[in-house]
């Protein structure tokens, strides 16, 4: 069984530097568990990491998808197990690093993904939206192209339950007929779990607000304005991504800047509270508080992981 590390934890608490920090410690290579990093194009709105922050450790799964691309758990998992695999073989330690929980239980198999696997709130709208353009038809047929067994089993008028199937497929990467009928697996991985967080929810929200208006400062704007103008909001996932998706009602002249920029912190702020939910069921995780020092921060982590790696 090959050990590794996984760091999460909600936005903005300083993932990206502990995790090079134990990289350059431990003789480690880097996986980015985001579910956003690994669409070219997508770098502020992201907050992905820069050569510079990489300080030369090699990093993983970022930049390797276009945006019309789709992407979820399971090809995850899929991808992120080879690339794990790859990085044992050469004698380095893999970590894994990055805010989707969800992918990070896919790969280590810290929980069995069913139909009750957690949601994505953002996929949801989406999909309602689209029964509200077109027609409840037009999602069962949609369903219909995706997991034709479940599209037999669910009226075409029950819309909530159509755009659950899909969503449950958006997110897992496996159909709703596949995870109700495969068995947990054995995972490859033994895992040493840290999530990154602050028991100070204010102090967190200032951050994340913080952080968007440095993004602003950084050319987010355009950022977004470039890929709403490649297609961005059509796409089955990228199109997803906070930080995006909320100017695209400034770019139609139906809201204001401002309001766009605030309907960005709100959304980065209400999916770290639904990070910080998911987390707390994580039973192995080991919470560390990222207002402490960054030194005695990084100094307890890398004791826990050498000891775990040697045992």
């Amino acid at each position: 069984m090959i050990k590794l590390l996984a760091l999460t934890g909600p936005t903005a608490t300083g993932k990206t530097a502990l995790s090079v920090r134990l990289a350059k410690a431990l003789n480690g290579e880097i996986i980015s568990g985001d579910s956003t990093q690994v669409y070219r194009g997508m770098d502020i709105g992201t907050a992905k990491v820069t050569e510079e922050e990489m300080e030369g450790v090699p990093h993983h799964l970022i930049d390797v998808l276009d945006i019309k691309d789709p992407f979820s758990a399971g090809a995850f998992a899929e991808t992120a197990g080879e690339i794990a695999e790859g990085i044992h073989a050469r004698g380095r330690v893999p970590i894994i690093a990055g805010g989707t929980g969800l992918y990070i239980d896919a790969l280590t198999g810290g929980r069995m993904l069913s139909e009750t696997a957690d949601s994505n709130a953002s996929v949801r709208e989406s999909l309602m939206a689209k029964a509200e353009r077109e027609g409840a038809e037009a999602l069962h047929s949609y369903l219909e192209t995706i997991d034709p067994t479940s599209a037999a089993e669910i009226h075409p008028n029950n819309v909530k339950r159509v755009a659950r199937a899909i969503e449950i497929y958006l997110v897992t990467g496996k159909t709703k007929t596949e995870l109700n009928s495969e068995k947990r697996e054995q995972t490859r991985f033994k895992r040493l779990l840290f999530v990154l967080s602050s028991p100070d929810r204010d102090y967190l929200y200032r951050r994340i607000n913080q952080r968007v208006d440095l993004m602003m400062e950084a050319g987010l704007l355009n950022e977004a304005e470039e890929l709403y103008k490649m297609g961005i909001g059509d796409t089955p996932t990228a199109g997803q991504a906070i930080g995006y998706k909320e100017f695209f009602p400034y770019f139609e002249g139906r809201c204001t800047l401002e309001d766009s920029v605030e309907k960005v912190k709100q959304a980065t702020r209400n999916y770290a509270k639904r990070q910080i939910t998911y987390f707390k069921r994580m039973e192995d995780a080991v919470f560390l508080d990222c207002t402490e020092p960054k030194d005695v921060l990084f100094e307890r982590a890398l004791s826990m992981a050498k000891e775990f790696l040697n045992d």
